[in-house]
């Protein structure tokens, strides 16, 4: 049956309960029956106020569909993420530009993966650090910001967000947190400018190869190494739950008397 015929809508209304109807649920269809309104028919019939009064605005929506009338916009494109950011509270307060630094490069090369995990590509870079201001330290909050040649190349963010970093970072105070945040994102080899300096053809295999690996063996298995190796920066991990299926370490054993 072709429910765009109106005539063949119409009988097709008449003799379906309404508690068929998706959205009608028992109660509601228990409720529309003490009303007198048993099938489809009767509740399209009934005024949109009576409807508010007895399903609320909800059971309206269902009458409108019922009636013809869309209730809901279709999308057919997903919406365009407008930005990614990788921050992270360290596991130890960090005093030394090496080991922010590792930090820093580590969060960019995270959120270049993200990039490419989407197939997008980012105009703006951000990046911050601040203090603790709840254990006595001084409050230092630095952030900075620029413009980039668009990429979602791992080497190229970060050494952009190095470079920021150098910008804003201040010795002598104890950092709690960093981050790195990538604004202005857009679909990737997308042509922004007649005057580019990196090679997109070379960068998009070197990232193509990087992806395989890490997808294969693990992420971080292959990573810049100015992520650091040690990461005494790295996060807490003492309540993460075990690794059963991926650490022989960390398996279940049960033993037998």
């Amino acid at each position: 049956m072709h429910l765009r015929d109106g005539d063949a809508r119409a009988g097709m209304y008449a003799e379906v309960s309404v508690g068929m109807v998706s959205g009608i649920g028992g109660k509601a269809a228990q409720k529309l029956a003490r009303q007198g309104i048993t099938t489809i028919a009767d509740f399209i019939a009934l005024e949109p106020r009576q409807v508010c009064d007895i399903l609320t605005v909800t059971g309206a929506r269902v009458q409108a569909e019922l009636r013809g009338q869309s209730c809901m916009s279709l999308n057919f494109m997903p919406a365009r993420r407008q930005g990614i950011a990788v921050t992270r509270s360290f596991g130890h307060l960090v005093t030394d530009w090496n080991p922010m630094r590792e930090a820093i490069a580590a969060f960019a090369t995270r959120a270049s993966e993200k990039l490419r995990g989407k197939r997008l590509e980012v105009w703006q870079l951000t990046v911050f650090a601040h203090t603790n201001p709840h254990n006595g330290d001084s409050w230092y909050s630095g952030t900075r910001s620029a413009q980039i040649e668009p990429t979602s190349d791992s080497l190229a963010l970060v050494g952009e967000a190095t470079r920021l970093l150098a910008a804003l970072w201040r010795p002598g105070f104890r950092y709690f947190k960093g981050g790195v945040m990538l604004n202005d994102l857009f679909p990737a080899r997308q042509q922004t400018g007649m005057f580019t300096t990196r090679n997109a053809e070379k960068s998009a295999r070197a990232m193509a190869a990087l992806d395989a690996v890490n997808a294969r063996f693990g992420r971080g298995a292959l990573r810049p190494a100015s992520t650091g190796l040690i990461r005494a920066w790295a996060g807490r991990q003492a309540r993460h739950s075990p690794r059963y299926t991926t650490s022989a370490a960390e398996m279940l054993v049960r033993e037998a008397f």
